[in-house]
């Protein structure tokens, strides 16, 4: 690697070059990006904006509870290892959100408030650290404190003048909760990243039976005028219908080919996280999508679809459980 050649101005410069440095070094966005939400467990600081977020239901993170020797690690050019002392994996549902921070405000005030805040929630900090302290050994440029807690951010100025992190649990009756800050600063551009990791076992029994065999499709259109859908498949936060979806698009083809006077209205339906607005225009353009897939790629009379989003309104089980909002997110087929 050829990071002990690189200093300030060749970092801003390679950044520059590659495009790399728009959610660090542009001024605060307007907006938070598409789709992101606050967490419920820590939110944001005042005047921050959201640019970039991940939700997942179960995945692991690594948090860094002890100062990391950076150097060791790029002489074993193992900089992505976090399978030392100073980190612990955590399983379960996973939240990362990375704010743009209003430039009239220091990396130290704000990691000071989102302390006062954690430690309001019932929170216990267990790491902290400021600047060089966050790292051991010779090689502590401050910029590798992105490199190893915000690695998405690719080569990113906002660790320079400034990086604070500290690491906080809170403790409770249905597992952990453990947050984690990274603050950012350098000159007038500062960047806070939140990681949440929210302790909890895997949800079984995820994976869906395959799509109905077309006669049982068509003998639900048949009897009740309509049938939800669970094959078709979209990425998160994503209206693209995945190749995945082809088995239930055979299938609804297959009802409307053998019966040439059926008209289908396509209703796509979302659970509960994110606004009600965004999820209305998600399921919207999935259920617009549906209908050109099945129009495009099979050759029905456009004239035959109809489609509309209901979004969250609609839901059939409770919202409270992955498993519910599972059986939420669905396409519906009702005979018109």
């Amino acid at each position: 690697m050829s990071v002990f050649l690189i200093n300030r101005t060749g970092l801003a410069w390679a950044g520059a070059a590659l495009g790399l440095l728009i959610s660090v070094a542009t001024p605060a966005q307007a907006q938070d990006a598409e789709g992101c939400v606050d967490s419920q467990v820590v939110g944001r600081f005042t005047g921050s904006t959201i640019a970039y977020c991940k939700v997942k239901e179960f995945d692991e993170l690594a948090f860094m509870r002890a100062p990391v020797d950076y150097g060791a690690l790029l002489a074993r050019n193992a900089t992505t290892d976090k399978s030392g002392p100073e980190w612990i994996k955590l399983q379960g549902k996973a939240s990362e959100f990375r704010y743009q921070l209003p430039a009239n405000r220091s990396s130290l005030e704000v990691i000071a408030n989102y302390k006062a805040d954690l430690t309001a929630k019932g929170f216990q900090v267990t790491f902290a650290c400021n600047d060089q302290e966050c790292l051991s050994g010779s090689f502590k440029d401050l910029y590798v404190m992105g490199e190893l807690l915000d690695p998405s951010n690719g080569l990113s100025t906002a660790y320079f003048d400034h990086a604070r992190y500290l690491l906080a649990e809170r403790k409770g009756p249905e597992g952990s909760v453990h947050a984690s800050i990274l603050v950012g600063e350098d000159k007038d551009v500062a960047v806070a990243f939140l990681r949440i990791l929210e302790e909890k076992a895997m949800e079984s029994n995820q994976v869906q039976a395959a799509a109905p065999p077309a006669e049982d499709l068509s003998e639900s259109l048949t009897k009740t005028g309509s049938a939800n859908v669970y094959g078709i498949l979209f990425d998160y936060d994503q209206d693209t219908v995945k190749p995945e979806s082809k088995p239930a698009l055979d299938e609804i083809a297959a009802v409307l080919s053998g019966n040439p006077s059926l008209h289908l209205k396509i209703i796509g339906h979302t659970d509960n996280q994110g606004g009600e607005a965004y999820n209305l225009d998600l399921s919207t353009r999935r259920a617009a999508n549906v209908s050109a897939a099945l129009a495009g790629g099979y050759g029905i009379d456009p004239a035959r679809l109809t489609f509309e989003g209901a979004g969250l309104s609609r839901p059939i089980e409770s919202n409270d459980t992955e498993e519910g909002r599972s059986k939420n997110r669905r396409v519906e087929l009702v005979v018109q």
